[in-house]
This record gives C-alpha cells, structure tokens and sequence, in this order.
C-alpha cells in the first residue's frame, strides 16, 4: 500500500508538472491554445506577404525609372502679346514708311508744278498776267492781316450785303420786319440777332466797323476766334433785350437797329481787361487817353441819354452792351 501510495503520489506530480508545463507553453505559443481547444485569437496579418509585396512593388518601380528625377512640368507660354507686338510694330513700320512716301511725292509733285507754272507765265497774255498779280497781292494783303481782322472781314461783308439789301425797294418790307427791332412788333425775336447786323446809313456802318476792326485783334487774341464770335451775337442779343426792357418800361416803342450793342461789348472787354492802353481819335491823333477812361467817358454819356431821353442813339442798348463785356 505504502508502495501504491509513492506510485500514486509521484503520478499526481509528475502529471502537476507536465500540466503547468502546458500552460506556459500554450501561453507563449499560440497554436498550442487552438490545439488544446482554448479560445481563438484574432487572425493576424500576413506581415510577411505585405513586405514581399511592397518589395516587389519598390523593386518594380526602381527597376522603370532612372537614376536621376524626373523633369518639372514647365507651363506652355502664351504668344498673344508676341503677336500683337508683330502686327503693331509691321503695321507702323508700313505706316511710317507711307507718310515718308507721300512727303517725297508731295514735294516732287510741288516742284513739278512750280516749274509748269513758271512755263505757263511765260506764255501768258500781259492781262492774264496782271490778274494773276493782282490776285498774288490780295493773297499777300489776306496773309498780313491778323486773326481778328480776318475774322471781322466776314462781319464787315455781312453789314455791308445787308446795307445793300436796304436799297432795294422790294425788299423793304421784309427789311422792316427781320432787321429792325421792336417790342411792339410781332417778329421780335429774330431781329434780335439780325438787328446787329443792320445799318440803313452808310456812315453808321463805317464808324461801327471802324471801332470794331480797331479792337478785332486785341479781342481775337484773349478770347479766341470761336469764343469772340460767340461774345459779339450774345452781346448783339443781350444788348437788343436791354432795349426792349427800357422802351416796355418808358413805353416808347420805336424800331431800332444797328451792331452798336455789340461793338460796344467788344469795345468794353478789351478796355477792361486793358485799362491801360492807349486810345486816340481819328481826327485828333495827338489826344491820347487810356482805354479805362475811354469806357467810363462812354457808359457816362449813355447814361445821361439815357435818364435825359435823347433819341439820336440807342442808349439803353448800348449800355447792356456794356455790362455784358465787362
């Protein structure tokens, strides 16, 4: 029994043994816990496939590319601003090209016809030649005249066509309409700017454009030719509504005309921007006087005409012409 004991012993011990045994083995290998019917751990991923894979890939891709790296991808440029600085740089070079061409031909063609010209005088009767010698001297007397002169030659021949028109008889009626103002009268409107360009006396027309060609350049020049033009029918109307407000408020009604109101204006903007300037008389050259005292002697005496009714001349008018140039 003590024998059996020992045996029996020693089998419960060795089989203690072989058992934790076991358990450590199966704790550190895990196919021993699915043999021995423990639970089963989660699968595990082939690592080692993974890396062959990506082995096999990195070996791939080094075995296609080269050594060296690959290139930048550089944009493809634009060529519109080339091109259009072509075609603008041709298209001027052509241009200039054809203004140079055409100066040379010009002067060719200019030589050409003086030498034509200077052929044809030679077979020129002496009344074709004295003609075109008198032509020549009115070009050459056109040329010394100053911007504002040339400007009032057109007005001059515009008062002097009408001066003409009042001594034809048929038109006498249509005269006394259009050019002659008057408020009571039913065309008042238009001869507000066609009585500035009325005279029925010769001497009245000579001694209006007389003052007006005296102070043409010295207008032309501060204002300009456009603007004198614009300053001399503004003043003409200014002037002939100034009229129209005396003659309404005295209630004298009478037909008036002439460019007195306007040369008036013109006389008064250059003698206020040049209060210094020298003026004299025709008659009496040696009396000199300065263009300041000049307007104030000239808005005097319309003002006494005016408050003292003298009818020779149209005060009223002139001194609106007066005001509008200053």
């Amino acid at each position: 029994m003590a024998w059996r004991g020992c045996v029996m012993k020693w089998a419960k011990t060795e089989f203690t043994t072989s058992k934790n045994v076991t358990s450590r083995s199966s704790r550190l290998n895990p196919y021993n816990q699915q043999r021995c019917g423990f639970r089963r751990d989660a699968k595990r991923p082939d690592t080692k496939k993974d890396n062959v894979t990506q082995e096999t890939n990195t070996s791939r891709s080094k075995a296609g590319t080269p050594g060296c790296p690959p290139p930048p991808i550089v944009p493809r440029p634009t060529l519109f601003k080339p091109l259009m600085f072509t075609v603008g740089f041709t298209g001027c070079s052509f241009g200039a090209a054809a203004i140079l061409q055409y100066e040379t031909l010009k002067s060719r063609v200019q030589t050409v016809k003086d030498e034509e010209e200077s052929e044809k005088l030679l077979k020129l009767t002496d009344f074709q030649r004295q003609l075109i010698l008198l032509m020549s001297m009115v070009d050459d007397f056109w040329s010394s005249l100053t911007e504002g002169q040339r400007t009032v030659t057109g007005i001059i021949a515009v008062n002097a066509v009408v001066l003409c028109c009042w001594r034809i008889p048929s038109l006498q009626r249509s005269m006394m309409k259009y050019f002659m103002s008057n408020p009571a009268s039913k065309t008042r409107y238009i001869p507000m700017v066609l009585s500035s360009f009325s005279h029925y006396s010769i001497i009245h027309m000579m001694a209006n454009m007389y003052v007006l060609w005296t102070f043409s350049s010295g207008i032309v020049s501060l204002l300009g030719r456009e603007q004198f033009l614009a300053v001399y029918l503004s003043a003409g109307v200014i002037s002939t509504m100034g009229s129209y407000m005396y003659k309404t408020a005295t209630g004298r009604f009478y037909p008036t005309l002439g460019a007195s109101g306007a040369v008036m204006a013109v006389l008064a903007a250059v003698c206020a921007k040049v209060p210094e300037a020298k003026l004299g008389i025709i008659l009496v050259p040696m009396v000199t006087f300065t263009a300041g005292n000049a307007l104030k002697a000239l808005v005097a005496i319309d003002t006494a005409g005016l408050i003292l009714g003298w009818g020779l001349f149209d005060h009223a008018a002139h001194l609106g012409g007066a005001l509008f140039g200053v």
